[in-house]
């Protein structure tokens, strides 16, 4: 298994699925599954019994994970892009291919 190129705090946008063109940041990335929960991506409802956090329960929408190969990084230019490591001095910096641009 490889090192995953996007991280919590990326801009990022769908390129497959059911919810393919839509952007958003990304939350947390779940290394171990692949997964990324992007901010407004991907929504479920889930079903809440009552409990002291929530004593009402109810229908609640929260954002599921979405795997990572279906993401692609938004440069600062808004176009998607891939990612990739290289050393400037002695530290290793992420940059996009597209624009050569350190991310």
């Amino acid at each position: 298994m490889g090192k995953l190129k996007i991280k919590s705090g990326d801009t990022v946008k769908v390129i497959a699925g059911d919810h393919k063109g839509t952007e958003g940041k990304v939350l947390t990335v779940l290394t171990d599954k692949n997964k990324a929960i992007v901010e407004g991506v991907n929504m479920v409802k889930k079903h809440m019994k009552p409990s002291a956090q929530s004593p009402q329960g109810g229908i609640v929408e929260k954002e599921a994970a979405i795997q990572i190969s279906n993401l692609s990084l938004l440069t600062s230019k808004g176009e998607t892009t891939r990612v990739g490591y290289r050393m400037e001095g002695d530290k290793k910096v992420r940059f996009a291919k597209k624009s050569n641009e350190v991310i």
